[in-house]
């Protein structure tokens, strides 16, 4: 179901977002190009083809993409999501990873805790489609379930990173990341985007909540 809700962005969020993008992508991206050649070879070596997964996701005003990651799980199985017929929207504490989850590679879980398997992500980017921050990409199985509330959720294209990302990550359940989103969604500036953007480096780096 598609609800439908008037949204005005800002003047930021409507044009200095995607020159924010196009700029930090640019600058960034011989370095980016780099990391995934080594990636996609050790990829080649240890797990085989395919090296890259994609899958389909809700963006911007439910417009479905799909988005680009590095293989992590054995025989190119997706994270497969359970939901049951919500009333009144995704349950605050309902969870969709787990940290034991058994069907990732060796090499996908190091890329996993690095958040590395997200790097080809930055195709989307440069194509449009997602934003370096902004709301993460979810699944339409889920989407489908919004209530009026979690659909702002999808006023904005979706990020890379977010608020949920340099919050506790995977160790917070997936209702209280949507809340995180509808956060950003409503507060959306320049001034956020560069701290989310300098305290998510801090994270990866430290592995929080990765898995």
């Amino acid at each position: 179901m598609h609800i439908n809700v008037i949204y005005r962005p800002r003047f930021y969020a409507k044009y200095g977002k995607r020159l924010l993008d196009v700029v930090v992508s640019s600058i960034l991206l011989p370095i980016i190009v780099l990391m995934m050649l080594i990636i996609a070879i050790a990829l080649l070596i240890v797990s085989g083809r395919p090296i890259f997964f994609t899958q389909e996701r809700t963006g911007l005003n439910y417009s479905n993409f799909q988005i680009w990651k590095f293989r992590t799980m054995r025989n190119d199985l997706s994270q497969k999501c359970k939901v049951t017929d919500w009333e009144g929207g995704v349950p605050e504490q309902f969870v969709f990873k787990n940290s034991q989850d058994t069907r990732m590679t060796g090499i996908g879980k190091l890329l996993r805790k690095m958040s590395l398997d997200e790097l080809p992500q930055i195709i989307n980017v440069l194509k449009g489609e997602m934003s370096l921050v902004g709301p993460r990409p979810e699944v339409p199985e889920i989407t489908a379930y919004y209530n009026v509330e979690q659909s702002k959720r999808l006023y904005m294209k979706p990020g890379i990173t977010g608020l949920a990302q340099i919050n506790g990550r995977s160790n917070i359940p997936h209702g209280r990341k949507i809340n995180y989103d509808i956060d950003y969604v409503e507060n959306c500036s320049l001034l956020l985007d560069i701290k989310i953007l300098i305290r998510t480096i801090r994270v990866v780096f430290s592995r929080e909540g990765a898995y």
